[in-house]
Formats: C-alpha cells, structure tokens, sequence
C-alpha cells in the first residue's frame, strides 16, 4: 500500500513519523540505528531519509587563496533506506532531490530504489549553495520540484527522461512534496507559494508535509487556505521540539519560521539547554495534543538534535 493510500484511509487512529539523517562519511550506522531503536516501538507509520549530494567546501591552498570543491557529506540514502526496511520492517520514504544532481543521476536513483522494492518518495528541490544567492541547479539537473515531478510520472508512464520506452517498467512510485505555512524563504508571498503547491498536487503529488511550525494557528490558517484553492491531498504537520538556547535565533534564521512570543520569552528565561529542552517537550507536547483535538492523525517529527525530546513527547502522548 502507498502512503497516499495510507493518509486517506478513515481509521481514526493516531499516526506519527518522523526523520533521520543518513550518517556522515565514515562515521557507520550505529547512531542512525539508535535514533529509531528509541523510536520504533511508538509504531511510526513510515520513516523519512534525507538527500545530501554533493556540496561545495572550500580548501586553502598554500598561496593563501581559496580552492572550491564538491564534497558529499552524507552519502547513501538509498542504501540506509534498504538497510532500515530490511532491519525494521518498516516503510521508508528517502527524498529524491533536485539539487547538486542530474537527470540521469536522479534516473538510476529510481531505478535502483525499484530494484529494491522502494515505491513511496518524497521529491524536493533541494537547498541551495551555502554561497550562492539563488538556487542553481547542476549542468543537466532540475530547477524546481515541478521539474522532478515531471520525470517521475514520466518514468511511471514506462518512460526514461530521454523518451525511451522502459522494457519493464517496475512498480510506479507514489510521492509527496514539501510546503510552508509561513511561505517558502525564496517566494514573494504566500498567495505563490501555494499556487506552486496547487501545481505539484495537479502534477501528481499525493500529499505534502510542512515544515517545522511552532504555531498551530499557522498550520490551521494554512489548510484551510489550500483547501479554499483546491489542494484536497493530506497535509501533514512537520513538528520538531526546541532543544539549545541557541535555536531562539538560529531556528528563523535557517528555518524560515517563527518563534511565537509565548515560547521565545519562556526560552530567554532559561539558563541552560536542558530547560530549553524540557521546555521544549512540553511545548511540542501542548501543540501535539492541539493538532489531535482538532483532527489531525498524522504528526511528522524533525529528529535531528531532539531524538530523546520526540521519545518524551510520544510517551506522554500515550498516556492521554
């Protein structure tokens, strides 16, 4: 069964899932593997995996000037998705990105994610370069999701991006796409943004997950505006718990989202992080329990940084 399938079914049970990171160059799997042995017994409903390509860093060379190369940090999603259905029994979603790929590349992508008997997606663009002020897609790659869109419903129809028919064409993928209750950091207002997300759902996608929020209002204004221009797919909250003192002003700055006053003005009377963090658990666990009561039966959880935070959030969340 797809995930779509899944969201639209009227079970009334409560569902959760959440996202890791496939581990750094070299460091082995055994932190990856920690992070769901804590989580796993919640029963999650599918796990997500993140897509780093490469990414350029800068080496000094001995003159003094600065050399640009691409690195990939965190290689293997597609092979730390296999090894986590395999482990846990459990489905996962790893993301197929745009960015710091090509076509073809995203090509052999799928067609290994087939060969593995992988068939649910999530398709993003991708963040752009640290240093670049626009995004920029690689010579031969994508400039936007609706393009990635494009290919993969393609490659459903028994077709490669060349035009090539697929001898054998697989088992089609099914997939969601990313949105912003409070816009995407690069779009003009949020009336665009969510015609760019009207667009994805009349391409295909089956349903969409938020990014982080902090603010239910956000997401409840959110919905009920898509609905009102036609997106019907399921949206799924994306929730993560604050964790650092740090995260009051890192979290706007890279997350694009707001810190609503109640919470920033609890976390600037904090004096260490483990407040923040305990703040943090009862925050999500307020906001949680919010997004149950008014019918919301699927919460998406942001685990970097927060795995024990989301731990105590699901086991309080089972005892209500």
């Amino acid at each position: 069964m797809s995930l779509t399938e899944m969201l639209n079914q009227q079970d009334g049970e409560r569902h959760f899932s959440f996202e890791v990171l496939p581990p750094l160059k070299g460091s082995g799997t055994d932190g990856l593997f920690q992070t769901i042995d804590k989580l796993r017994d919640f029963g999650p409903q599918y796990i997500n995996i993140t897509t780093h390509h490469s990414e350029y860093v800068y080496k000094e060379l001995d003159n003094g000037l600065l050399e640009r190369h691409r690195v990939r940090r965190r290689p293997g999603t597609i092979a730390i998705a296999a090894a986590i259905q395999q482990r846990y029994g459990i489905p996962v979603i790893p993301h197929v990105i745009c960015s710091g790929t090509t076509i073809e590349n995203i090509e052999y992508e799928l067609l290994d994610l087939q060969f593995l008997g992988i068939s649910n997606l999530l398709l993003l663009r991708g963040d752009k370069a640290r240093d670049d002020k626009s995004f920029t897609p690689m010579p031969g790659g994508h400039a936007h999701t609706t393009d990635l869109i494009r290919q993969v419903v393609s490659f459903n129809e028994g077709y490669f991006a060349d035009g090539t028919p697929i001898k054998h064409p697989g088992t089609p993928f099914s997939f969601g796409v990313a949105c912003y209750p409070e816009k995407h950091e690069e779009a003009p207002n949020l009336e665009q943004d969510m015609a760019h997300l009207k667009a994805k759902q009349d391409l295909g996608a089956g349903y969409a997950v938020t990014q982080m929020f902090f603010d239910n209002e956000k997401y409840y204004r959110f919905v009920e505006r898509a609905r009102e221009i036609g997106i019907t797919i399921p949206i799924i909250p994306g929730i993560k718990p604050v964790a650092k003192m740090s995260q009051l002003t890192m979290v706007p700055k890279t997350f694009h989202c707001d810190i609503p006053e109640a919470l920033a003005s609890e976390m600037s009377k904090c004096r260490s992080d483990e407040e923040v963090r305990q703040l943090g658990i009862e925050w999500t666990t307020c906001q949680c329990r919010d997004l149950y009561d008014h019918g919301v039966r699927n919460i998406h959880f942001y685990t970097v940084s927060a795995v024990d935070s989301v731990r105590e959030v699901a086991l309080r969340l089972m005892r209500q």
